[in-house]
């Protein structure tokens, strides 16, 4: 008896240490969302709990965020290996610590739009962006809209606005109660968030930065130059395998959201899945990003925004696109060939 007992615990070591040792050999990365778990996380909830990444040889833990700017700053200090953050965030970063030794660089470009908006009530009387001049706008100072509204005012002739800076829990019921005329946010957010304090989506007028004149780029993966540099083939199956849950989520996004939940208990599935529904049609499977082709960019509009974001933030010296963006990691065309035609 104690010798079968003794035979039985050397194989449970021996099994334990295999195991451990397999997953010793799985690249731990850390990475950072830009924001809560909410419907859009599910694009990398789903193949981490699939298992795609574990498939892939990596061990990734996804943490939620508080914004895009705190993404880019986690990777650049280290903290964080990748993340998930608006592409004019991390050039804004880049132009305003030339120096960094560890400054972020876009790989996989997700929203090939900015969801960016400007959001007002009809009873307000604004239906156009030329109706904004006077007016009052609110928006978290760090808000992605916010930040680029010189670049829509420009575009759209709009003069003298004066803002009201609040929380982000704040901005939907400050216009819903009056104290603003309209609001910057991304769509997908404030547009829900307006519905959820008695508003009705046919009372909300949106103007969509991107269909007025402002083609920036907006949410893309990002990682540090350190993780570049030491283990790229890491990097290049991370993105083949956030490719192949990111088709999954395109295809049913309804489905997709149970792996938001998971994370996240309390969500509201269905208000969720018309969240990620609606970032998917309008920023994620847009016209702009079928003709360039899911995570790619284009060489003479990113060169364009890196030139709007260096006059719009005021950064100390000039974004600079080829800093702030490569392709090397990205899986072939074929494997990104994700988007389903409409």
């Amino acid at each position: 008896m104690q010798k079968r007992s003794f035979i039985q615990a050397g194989l449970a070591l021996s099994l334990a240490l295999a195991l451990g040792s397999a997953q010793a050999q799985n690249t731990p990365i850390k990475f950072q969302l830009d924001w809560r778990f909410e419907g859009p996380a599910a694009l990398f909830l789903l193949p981490a709990a699939k298992g795609y990444f574990k498939d892939a040889k990596l061990d990734v833990t996804v943490d939620a965020g508080n914004g895009s700017g705190g993404a880019v700053q986690r990777v650049a200090s280290g903290s964080y290996d990748m993340g998930f953050a608006d592409l004019a965030a991390l050039m804004e970063f880049q132009a305003n610590n030339p120096d960094a030794p560890n400054k972020p660089v876009a790989i996989m470009m997700v929203y090939n739009n900015t969801p960016a908006s400007v959001m007002a009530l009809k009873k307000s009387g604004i239906t156009k962006p030329a109706d904004l001049n006077g007016k009052k706008l609110g928006a978290p100072v760090f808000d992605a809209g916010r930040r680029a509204f010189p670049i829509f005012a420009k575009a759209n002739q709009v003069g003298s606005v004066q803002w009201t800076a609040m929380d982000p829990p704040l901005r939907e019921t400050m216009l819903v109660r009056g104290d603003i005329d309209a609001i910057t946010g991304f769509t997908f957010t404030s547009l829900l968030n307006l519905e959820a304090r008695g508003a009705k989506a046919s009372d909300v007028v949106v103007m969509p930065y991107s269909e007025l004149g402002v083609k920036l780029y907006g949410n893309a993966i990002i990682a540090s130059p350190k993780l570049l540099k030491e283990n790229p083939a890491a990097v290049k199956a991370f993105l083949l395998a956030f490719t192949k849950g990111a088709k999954e989520v395109i295809a049913k996004p309804e489905a997709a959201i149970e792996y938001v939940k998971q994370r996240d208990g309390i969500i509201n599935s269905e208000l969720e899945a018309r969240r990620l529904k609606l970032a998917i049609d309008t920023v994620i499977n847009s016209p702009d990003a079928r003709a360039e082709g899911f995570g790619q960019v284009n060489a003479a509009r990113l060169s364009l925004m890196a030139s709007q974001v260096s006059d719009a933030y005021a950064t100390k010296t000039r974004a600079n696109p080829d800093t702030a963006w490569t392709g090397a990691y990205l899986p072939s065309a074929a494997e990104l060939n994700i988007l389903p035609r409409k």
